[in-house]
């Protein structure tokens, strides 16, 4: 198992904006360090017994980011994983706190036509959902979060293939393990 102790995390967190593969690359990541993988919103989804989607037309915004602040608090506690964390979470100061004390932070940048060639067909992104301009909604949203991203431990691209992302990730952990 890969020893976090090192770099003095207790885990690795994931970040990005919607699309940008947090979970398929966290998910990947975790059957390579032999942790275990968490995903904030499918914790949501298991908590509330509700889609995120659900959750947003029927309690709103407020209550989804309320209850994403408890669960990526909790998660964000734990050892010895990888978590995928919301798009929005970043957005929390709380949250923000909690990833720069205990996690190993990778941001996935992903180029804004890529996401929405990613996220045209999805019908379970609820601030994108019944809007006929999704680019500029994604703008908006990077531009909101990108200096929150920014400050990420490790930046990298995830525009192209998943493999060489993970294997850049591999490396510069396993730089960090020496």
């Amino acid at each position: 198992m890969y020893d976090l102790n090192k770099i003095e995390k207790k885990n690795i967190c994931i970040m990005g904006l919607m699309g940008s593969g947090k979970s398929i690359i966290g998910k990947d990541l975790s059957k390579y360090l032999n942790f275990q993988f968490y995903d904030t919103d499918k914790e949501i989804e298991l908590q509330t017994k509700k889609s995120i989607k659900n959750i947003f037309e029927e309690n709103g915004e407020s209550y989804f980011r309320n209850i994403e602040e408890k669960i990526c608090l909790e998660l964000l506690n734990y050892s010895n994983c990888v978590i995928s964390l919301g798009g929005g979470s970043i957005i929390n100061k709380k949250i923000r706190k909690a990833i720069k004390e205990n996690s190993y932070s990778i941001y996935l940048q992903v180029k804004i036509n890529n996401l929405v060639d990613r996220l045209k067909s999805s019908k379970k992104r609820p601030l994108l959902n019944n809007n006929k301009n999704k680019i500029e909604i994604i703008k908006n949203l990077y531009e909101d979060r990108r200096k929150f991203f920014e400050k990420a431990d490790f930046i990298i691209n995830n525009d192209n293939d998943k493999n060489q992302v993970l294997e850049k990730i591999k490396t510069e952990l396993n730089s960090y393990a020496k």
